[in-house]
């Protein structure tokens, strides 16, 4: 039997979803999480993103109700803002099963996760050949935001995931681009989606 890998990290519940290769900028104000991105940074270490499905988003008390699959995300670049405000681009890594959370005295939500398995490498079917060029269209166009991330317009995943961060879907949508596990099956999903807009910008 497989050993399961799972492990302690600091959790950021948002309201929004942060996907495997993908960026995630953030301001921060509150000092439990300037000190989580603080000893982050300090371990190298990640922390965790999970979509908030209820309760307020920052400055709440108690463990907002969240998803059960979020991705961990490591910090990339930082930067101390005019305003005095810590400013991060994180990028996706792993996704993650969210099997318990608690709220530390500091305020900070701490969760015990398992890793999940990553999705692997495949070439994208022929009827989805001509996503890459629009895909990578779009990101040139979105300039410094995707600037650090690496980019493999060749495989499935990547693709489904970036097409999943870049068209306007509703956050329970994308939540479930997060949790399909085969990128065919989120490139289907995604189909109509990027028709409608296409549809929309002809």
């Amino acid at each position: 039997m497989a050993r399961v890998s799972s492990r302690a990290v600091p959790l950021f519940p948002l309201r929004t979803v942060l996907l495997p290769g993908g960026p995630l900028p953030l301001r921060l104000f509150e000092p439990r999480y300037i000190d989580m991105v603080s000893r982050c940074m300090k371990d190298d270490s990640p922390f965790g993103v999970v979509l908030i499905a209820d309760g307020a988003e920052v400055g709440g008390d108690g463990v907002a109700r969240t998803a059960a699959v979020g991705t961990l995300a490591r910090i990339a670049d930082w930067y101390q803002g005019t305003d005095g405000l810590l400013g991060i681009t994180a990028l996706g890594t792993e996704r993650f099963k969210l099997q318990s959370a608690e709220q530390q005295s500091d305020g900070l939500n701490v969760g015990e996760v398992e890793i999940l398995p990553a999705e692997a490498s495949r070439s994208l079917p022929e009827n989805y050949l001509g996503w890459p060029n629009l895909l990578r269209a779009v990101i040139e166009d979105l300039g410094r935001l995707y600037e650090l991330v690496e980019k493999d317009y060749d495989d499935a995943s990547w693709v489904s995931y970036r097409f999943a961060e870049i068209l306007p879907l509703d956050m329970n949508a994308r939540q479930h681009c997060l949790e399909l596990d085969d990128p065919l099956e989120r490139l289907d999903f995604l189909r109509p989606m990027l028709r409608q807009v296409r549809e929309g910008d002809a």
